[in-house]
C-alpha cells in the first residue's frame, strides 16, 4: 500500500489531482504505454453494459462502491477485502460496483480492481482522479467498464479527450460535476452519463441540496446518477422522486457489516419519476 497523504480541506482536490499525476508518471515509467496497452488488449470492457445497467426501468439502480478510507472520515474498514465486499453487493442486488484505485488519500490500488473484477460479473467502475489517458490503459487492463471522470478535475480540452479515448477503449464516462456550468461543459465534452457529487471535492462539505438543484439541469437522454451524502432509505427515496436513475453509495454502504439487506430495499424502490423526465425508456 502507498504512502497516504493528508491536505487541509481548502486545496484538497488540487492535492489529489498533483498526486495523480506524479503517481501516474512514476507508473508510467515503470511500464510502459505499449506493455499496458497489451494487457489491455485482452480484457472485453462493457462499456455499454455500465450504461444500460444504470438507465434499467422501474427502479433506483445502484452503484455500490467498494472504498476503505475517506478523507474526510477517515478508515471504513480496517479489514478490506473488496472481493468480498463486492461479491455481498452483487448479491444485494447492486447494479454495477465503483472500486476506488486511488492509493494516496483513499487507500485504493489498481489491484483491488483486478481482485474485484475476478470477483463479480457486474460492471466495474475504476473510482480515481484520471486526468491521463494511460489511467485510461490502466483501467481496461484491470478489468474496468467505466471510469470516473471529474470536470473539476480536468481542462475541458482534457475532458473531452479523456471521454473521446474512453470510448474508443471501449470504457463508458461516469461525468463528475457540482454546479450547472460543470453539466454544460460536461454536456459540451460528449458526456451522456452525468453523477451529481453533493460533496464539495475542496472543502469536504457535503451539500445535499445540490443534488435538488442540478436535477432538472441534466437534459433529456442524460443518465442521472447521484453521488455523496446518501445516508438512509428516505435519502434513497427523495433521490428517484426528483429524478434520479441511479445513485453511487459508498460510505453507507461500507460502514454496514452485511449490505445486502440495504441494496434489496433500494432495488424495491421504483423510479417512474426518473422515466418520465429524462426520456430513458427506450436508453438501449
Amino acid at each position: 500500500m502507498g504512502q497516504t497523504l493528508s491536505a487541509s480541506p481548502a486545496n484538497l482536490l488540487d492535492a489529489i489531482v498533483a498526486a495523480s499525476r506524479r503517481i501516474t508518471a512514476s507508473r508510467r515509467a515503470a511500464e510502459s504505454v505499449s506493455a499496458v496497452a497489451v494487457r489491455a488488449a485482452r480484457r472485453e470492457p462493457r462499456g455499454a453494459a455500465f450504461r444500460e445497467a444504470l438507465a434499467r426501468s422501474g427502479r433506483l439502480n445502484v452503484i455500490a462502491e467498494c472504498k476503505r478510507r475517506s478523507p474526510s472520515r477517515g478508515i471504513l474498514r480496517p479489514d478490506y477485502r473488496p472481493a468480498e465486499i463486492a461479491g455481498s453487493y452483487e448479491q444485494g442486488g447492486a447494479s454495477a460496483v465503483s472500486v476506488l484505485t486511488e492509493p494516496a488519500f483513499f487507500d485504493g490500488s489498481l489491484a483491488h480492481l483486478e481482485d474485484v473484477r475476478a470477483a463479480v460479473s457486474l460492471p466495474i467502475l475504476r473510482k480515481d482522479f484520471i486526468v491521463d489517458e494511460y489511467q485510461l490503459l490502466e483501467a481496461r487492463a484491470g478489468g474496468a467498464d467505466a471510469v470516473l471522470l471529474i470536470v473539476a478535475a480536468c481542462s475541458s480540452v482534457e475532458l473531452t479527450t479523456l471521454i473521446e479515448s474512453a470510448g474508443s477503449m471501449g470504457l463508458a464516462s461516469l461525468v463528475e460535476v457540482h454546479t450547472a456550468d460543470e453539466i454544460r461543459q460536461a454536456i459540451d465534452a460528449g458526456a451522456t452519463t452525468i453523477g451529481v457529487n453533493s460533496r464539495n471535492l475542496k472543502t469536504l462539505e457535503v451539500n445535499r441540496s445540490t443534488c435538488d438543484v442540478l436535477a432538472g439541469e441534466i437534459p433529456p437522454g442524460c443518465v442521472a446518477v447521484a453521488e455523496s451524502g446518501v445516508r438512509s432509505m428516505e435519502d434513497i427515496r427523495h433521490l428517484a422522486a426528483i429524478g434520479y436513475q441511479a445513485v453511487l453509495i459508498g460510505e453507507w454502504l461500507m460502514a454496514q457489516g452485511d449490505p445486502r439487506t440495504t441494496l434489496h430495499a433500494i432495488a424495491q424502490i421504483g423510479s417512474p419519476a426518473t422515466l418520465e423526465r429524462r426520456g430513458l425508456e427506450d436508453v438501449p
